[in-house]
């Protein structure tokens, strides 16, 4: 696959080969790091087929994540210090962790302020909802597969459907806004329901986003055969809606959007394996134990846990961090002969 492919911007690297004398988190194709992925825990409450197998994963000991006081000091240096203004939690299931409202609230108070998301598997937004707007959320995106209560259980190996749905209406009711509804189409088993989830959001004034199924499981399952693509997605939703495509600016967001039956509802679609789009990513990753990825599929990791702890300095912290973005790569290689799963799951990454 060319650059051409990955839609790459026209940024040579450097002459010199060296990084340009920015505080940004830059690399070497252009592309800047604004979007910090801050994962706080990787254990979930569901067990996906997609994501986990049935028993679990061996979770993390907790001595090996961060505590919520390191994981603040890091989300400070990336605001403060290189240039990010969104962050958003994930997991595993990020409401999981007991600190989460406090790590908010403190994420909240930075200045800059940055703006402040989070994707969860809904399930505990019925209780949670307020206190998360009061600490500082500003939006939320929720998975939801399925609309059917047996497909759900199926899917997640756990029968919460009515958790999900009350929890979404949670977030709406508490303001979060826009609510986004995250959906993977498996074949055989979802893949009819398309339309229906679509509907389902439209109604709800709810913000759909369909994600091609990537590779990330941990039992390196996943097969490009058996993955429904960004094409039949829209297929799919085009026997029942009129899908037009938005002329609002993409950025560097993951999804294409759709104006559904001429707007101004829209729905989304995340290409990740058919239609890359490495070449505006702005995102840089931290794992819930403190590795800084530059890639979701980077085969290398820079441990920022263990320097954190033996005294390192901001300044130090945050060079570390430069470099590693400094280093990343033109693009994912999902469709190059070469490419292999990373390490680590989804789970223990972040979304």
């Amino acid at each position: 696959m060319t650059a051409v492919d990955l839609g790459l911007p026209a940024v040579p690297r450097t002459s010199s080969g060296t990084r340009p004398d920015t505080p940004a988190l830059i690399d070497p194709f252009g592309r800047v790091a604004a979007d910090l992925r801050v994962s706080l825990t990787d254990r979930c409450n569901l067990r996906c087929t997609y994501c986990m197998p049935a028993e679990g994963l061996d979770w993390m000991p907790g001595g090996q994540m961060l505590s919520a006081d390191e994981l603040v000091r890091l989300i400070r240096i990336a605001v403060e210090s290189l240039g990010v203004t969104n962050v958003r939690f994930t997991g595993g299931e990020p409401t999981l962790r007991r600190e989460l409202e406090g790590i908010i609230a403190a994420t909240a108070a930075l200045d800059p302020r940055p703006r402040i998301s989070m994707t969860t598997n809904g399930i505990g937004l019925v209780r949670r909802a307020r206190a998360l707007v009061d600490a500082g959320l500003d939006r939320i995106n929720v998975s939801l597969d399925t609309l059917r209560p047996e497909r759900f259980a199926e899917i997640t190996r756990r029968d919460r459907l009515g958790d999900v749905l009350d929890g979404l209406a949670a977030a709406r009711e508490a303001g979060l806004s826009p609510v986004k509804v995250n959906a993977v189409l498996l074949p055989g088993i979802n893949d009819d329901e398309a339309a229906e989830l679509l509907r389902y959001c439209v109604d709800n004034g709810y913000h759909l986003r369909f994600i091609e199924q990537m590779p990330l499981d941990p039992q390196h399952g996943w097969s490009r055969t058996q993955m429904i693509t960004a094409d039949q997605i829209l297929e799919l939703l085009r026997a029942e809606f009129e899908l037009t495509p938005s002329s609002a600016p993409r950025g560097a967001a993951p999804a294409e959007r759709w104006l559904v039956d001429g707007g101004p509802a829209d729905v989304g679609v995340i290409a990740s394996v058919t239609r890359p789009f490495c070449g505006d990513c702005d995102r840089t990753r931290l794992t819930a134990d403190g590795a800084l990825r530059s890639c979701l599929f980077s085969q290398t990791e820079t441990d920022l846990r263990a320097p954190l702890r033996s005294g390192a300095g901001d300044d130090e912290i945050a060079e570390l961090w430069r470099a590693t973005m400094w280093a990343k790569l033109a693009g994912h290689q999902i469709n190059e002969a070469g490419f292999a799963q990373p390490l680590r799951p989804m789970s223990a990454i972040g979304g």
